[in-house]
């Protein structure tokens, strides 16, 4: 899953979102708040937490039955859109949408997700991490879901390796400082400082792309929907990135999810720039190696400029043909807005939670014995209370996902001018989807 925020207005401009927005669409309704019948469409290990949440939710509702269901990542997305685009018919009350397809699916399917602020989610635009309220109710007029969990840019590091080049992890301000640091590593042990799919194997590749992107507060669009991709901020972000593998300092990870695997088990790479989610899977992959790595938050692209991005999250939504909308929304407010639910989880699967009252837990505040004891949790507690601008997803995420990969690649590869090569992918965006590029 990529990573940004989407579409949305300034922290400062923000109001209610409640009455103002459709309530549901065509046959849907709010239905009895403490009955019914309710279905949820997730996947995987958040299937599995929702799940075990139930009996807890079934003391506080006896009425609402709840059955959970483990669609799949990635075929919860076909499901969900076929669905829509049959008007809805099919859909299950409760949806867990990632903030790559929730713009889409407002953008292509009006009304198909229910407005929440009616049902009572006004109540809780304060509660989540900073810019998370701008993805869910972008328009200030209606609430399309609720934010679970918000995964911030993270600088998960081999310590040994560090040390062992006597390179000073904590002095790296810059991204310029890490490529500086990154040609000691690899002169002393030969190690990568980081691995990117080059050739493009799969779509996600142009993830650390996107962090740079976002830890300059840009995206692939503006606010009002035009092409970015060919900004400075994109143009600085590729060049970062040229200059590490023309200094030989990034690795090909081509392959896929086992080639990622593969490179933490064969330690080729020095640091894995990877979400706050990705620290769980060190943790299992590599568990002989604790006390061996470390995380912080990312450097900076520029000297003083923010370390902190959150670059993905995922949200329950109601759906708008739903006849049980407000039995729904008390399963949603249960999961996301309970402390008590979304410690459960962290505990269980290391979900990070936008819900920024849970981190008062001590969970949070634990020194980790496999990060060198240092608190993972308020690290990237930190990142959730900066501030964050509000990213346009838009409905062409996709379209400008592959774009970026692909001028990725010429740049990896090639050795293209990253100024040219996003120029051309900016032009090919906006011939596909007829959107202005920005000036």
């Amino acid at each position: 899953m990529g990573g940004a925020i989407a579409a949305g207005v300034g922290l400062g401009g923000l109001t209610a979102c409640s009455g103002t927005g459709s309530s549901g669409a065509g046959a849907g309704s709010a239905g009895d708040a403490d009955k019914g019948d309710i279905t949820v469409w997730s996947w995987a290990g958040p299937a599995t937490e929702m799940r075990a949440l139930v009996p807890a939710f079934n003391k506080k509702y006896p009425g609402i039955k709840v059955t959970v269901q483990d669609i799949g990542n990635p075929a919860i997305w076909d499901k969900i859109t076929t669905a829509m685009a049959a008007g809805g018919a099919g859909l299950a009350d409760v949806l867990h949408i990632g903030v790559d397809y929730l713009p889409g699916y407002v953008e292509k399917f009006p009304n198909q997700l229910a407005d929440l602020g009616p049902l009572g989610a006004d109540a809780y635009k304060d509660a989540f991490a900073q810019g998370l309220w701008e993805t869910v109710c972008p328009t200030g007029k209606r609430v399309n879901a609720l934010p679970w969990e918000a995964n911030s840019g993270g600088f998960y590091y081999r310590a040994d390796i560090f040390e062992k080049a006597g390179v000073d992890v904590n002095a790296i301000d810059t991204w310029d400082d890490a490529i500086e640091a990154g040609k000691k590593i690899k002169a002393k042990t030969g190690v990568s400082l980081l691995g990117i799919d080059k050739p493009a194997s799969q779509a996600d590749s142009a993830g650390f792309f996107q962090m740079l992107l976002q830890l300059q507060g840009s995206m692939y669009f503006n606010l009002d929907g035009e092409i970015t991709l060919a900004s400075p901020e994109a143009v600085r972000a590729m060049t970062i990135i040229k200059q590490m593998n023309d200094a030989g300092l990034v690795s090909d990870i081509s392959g896929g999810w086992n080639s990622l695997i593969g490179s933490i088990k064969n330690g080729s790479a020095a640091v894995l720039p990877w979400p706050t989610w990705f620290g769980g899977i060190i943790e299992e992959t590599v568990p002989g190696e604790a006390g061996k790595w470390g995380v912080r938050l990312p450097p900076a692209v520029r000297r003083g400029g923010s370390r902190a991005a959150t670059v993905n999250s995922t949200h329950l939504a109601v759906a708008g043909q739903s006849r049980h909308q407000a039995a729904a929304w008390r399963f949603i407010e249960f999961v996301l807005t309970r402390p008590e639910s979304q410690i459960a989880i962290y505990k269980s699967k290391g979900i990070a939670p936008a819900l920024i009252k849970a981190y008062d837990d001590p969970v949070f505040h634990q020194p980790s014995k496999f990060f060198s004891g240092q608190k993972k949790g308020e690290i990237f507690l930190e990142a959730l209370k900066a501030p964050s601008p509000a990213y346009n997803y838009t409905s062409d995420y996709a379209r400008a996902l592959k774009a970026a990969t692909d001028a990725q690649t010429k740049v990896l590869l090639k050795g293209a001018d990253p100024s040219e090569a996003l120029r051309a992918a900016a032009s090919q965006l906006a011939a596909q989807t007829g959107r202005t590029i920005a000036k």
